[in-house]
């Protein structure tokens, strides 16, 4: 990695007029699940903001994900935030991935929990993408969250735990340990599609922000009146026509994965609070474009 990368951290974004919202078909109650329209109601902006552009896996479109070049590349071009997946290594190590297996990423092969550290670490994770990046390795949360650090990193690091195949023994308590010295450099959203995940977190350090990941109505979300409250809402694109206005609610709703200009079109219009993307560039490009920053 060289050592000459300076980025320029933005503002990160600024208040701004409304931007009118696309129409859309307001589900009924009995559509979805009744705690949505509950927290839904709970109040509403007074101002708008630039709808927030968050780099998946790193510039996921333009370099190997999940590696410290994509991560670096977010930050290049300014993204207001970077989304990265964590798994932990056969010796407990949190590492950063997104398959359950090294497979697809890399030049190896094998589910990551039954890999260590070091085996992990001996694999190539950028040829896959092109050749020039065979020096790319698995990084660990560590290692991310000091790398940000050292490029004066100051947006939002949303970290997604991948416990709904494998239920990672004290994955929340280890990445709490290693995100806690790092709190007041940026701002760490902790995601999952597994609730009991984000339970642990929410008991384990009562401030940390949750985000429910989903990707259809109603399967995949559960009842959360009677459990703990949720700080975002992290859904697919594809369903979003489906769910109630969360883009007047307080609560955050930060839409995946969005790389069509035209679904990028969709998000900016509404003025939702977030868009997770592989392309950042080329989001940040078209906010300019709608929203005016």
């Amino acid at each position: 990695m060289q050592k000459s990368f300076s980025p320029a951290c933005p503002g990160w974004f600024l208040e701004r007029p409304g931007v009118p919202s696309l129409s859309y078909k307001t589900p009924r109650p009995g559509h979805f699940p009744a705690f949505i329209f509950r927290q839904c109601k709970k109040g509403f902006r007074k101002t708008m903001a630039y709808t927030k552009i968050i780099a998946h896996r790193g510039s996921r479109g333009t370099k190997p994900e999940n590696t410290l070049v994509s991560f670096q590349e977010a930050m290049a071009v300014h993204s207001d935030g970077i989304e990265l997946d964590v798994h932990l290594s056969k010796d407990g190590e949190v590492v950063v991935i997104h398959d359950e297996t090294v497979d697809w990423t890399t030049n190896g092969n094998g589910y990551v929990k039954d890999l260590t550290l070091k085996q992990l670490k001996d694999l190539d994770a950028g040829s896959w993408f092109d050749k020039k990046y065979s020096d790319c390795k698995i990084p660990t949360l560590q290692e991310v969250l000091a790398f940000l650090e050292e490029c004066r990193f100051a947006g939002v690091l949303n970290i997604e735990l991948k416990t709904d195949v494998f239920q990672y023994p004290e994955i929340e308590g280890k990445v709490l340990g290693l995100t806690e010295p790092y709190l007041s450099n940026f701002t760490i959203i902790y995601s999952s599609f597994h609730y009991g995940t984000l339970k642990k977190i929410k008991a384990l350090q009562k401030e940390a922000e949750i985000a429910l990941l989903f990707s259809e109505t109603g399967k995949n979300v559960i009842e959360l009146g009677q459990g703990v409250p949720v700080g975002g809402w992290h859904p697919k694109f594809s369903i979003l026509r489906s769910l109630p206005p969360f883009e007047t609610s307080r609560i955050p709703l930060r839409v995946w994965t969005v790389n069509r200009k035209v679904e990028m079109q969709v998000c900016l219009r509404r003025n939702i609070d977030s868009m997770i993307t592989d392309f950042p560039e080329r989001a940040l490009q078209l906010r300019k474009v709608i929203q005016g920053g």
